[in-house]
């Protein structure tokens, strides 16, 4: 029993002693707190995206309370809490167009064909490695999922036909699945604009076809049709949207592939 009084007297000593260190340490060097920054980060949603260019939440609230960043930054803050935060800082908001991610591929299982059946790691990157991915045509959505991982809204899902695809009423632009794409064909683009060009790959019209009967083969019947709108992209065969001016939704009719649509 004394033996059990003494091992039971050790253990909360050396408990005690650790819980007063720790005490001491956070005290001598902790950062204190800035209240500011506290109040301007319970105006921010805390999805932690990074899409404001820092560190999470914290990170932009503590650069807007030092004077290093402006209201605006943050694609999902509430308009009511921007305006709250604007006024508390004394400021405007910067001008920011809302932007959604759209994937430039129409690889699916429908459309694309396969050089090989992947069984590895289901990462898109460790995919990219083998051959750069089971499908023909190497430039394109290799489908496993690591944007939708990434995504903190739950904006993107891997459809039954292997593609990701973006549900832009979820999208809130912050960009993490851009960041993630191993095969860097997410874009952020305008939420206006209504058509985009899903394809990615600049090999000749010919090689495309092969790999996949929906990808932009560069005939320019859109850039023909709407030459203020679109561009051919230079020495590629692949047609670019220009999205400072973008073009009407009817446009997506001329393109004998439908790359170019919703």
């Amino acid at each position: 029993m004394n033996t059990f009084l003494v091992i039971f007297a050790i253990i909360a000593g050396v408990g005690l002693l650790t819980g007063l260190a720790i005490a001491i340490i956070s005290r001598c060097f902790s950062t204190p707190q800035d209240p500011l920054a506290n109040e301007l980060l319970a105006l921010l949603p805390g999805a932690n995206c990074g899409g404001c260019g820092y560190p999470g939440c914290s990170g932009y609230a503590a650069a807007l309370a030092a004077g290093k960043a402006k209201p605006g930054a943050c694609a999902s803050q509430k308009k009511e809490a921007l305006e709250a935060m604007s006024k508390r800082l004394g400021t405007s908001a910067e001008a920011r167009e809302p932007r959604v991610a759209v994937v430039m591929c129409s690889g699916d299982d429908i459309h694309a064909t396969r050089q090989a059946f992947y069984n590895g790691i289901n990462n898109c990157r460790d995919a990219m490695i083998v051959a750069g991915g089971a499908k023909t045509c190497t430039y394109g959505c290799l489908g496993l999922g690591a944007c939708a991982r990434a995504c903190p809204f739950g904006a993107i899902e891997i459809n039954e036909h292997h593609i990701a695809v973006v549900h832009k009423e979820l999208c809130k632009g912050c960009g993490k699945c851009v960041q993630t794409c191993p095969k860097k064909l997410i874009r952020l683009v305008p939420k206006s604009a209504p058509i985009h060009v899903h394809c990615s790959n600049p090999q000749k019209g010919a090689v495309k076809l092969k790999a996949c009967k929906a990808a932009c083969i560069g005939c320019g019947k859109c850039v023909k049709a709407a030459p203020e709108n679109m561009r051919m992209d230079s020495g590629v065969s692949l047609a670019k949207i220009n999205y400072a001016n973008p073009p009407d939704e009817n446009l997506a009719a001329v393109c004998p592939t439908h790359a170019l649509r919703k």
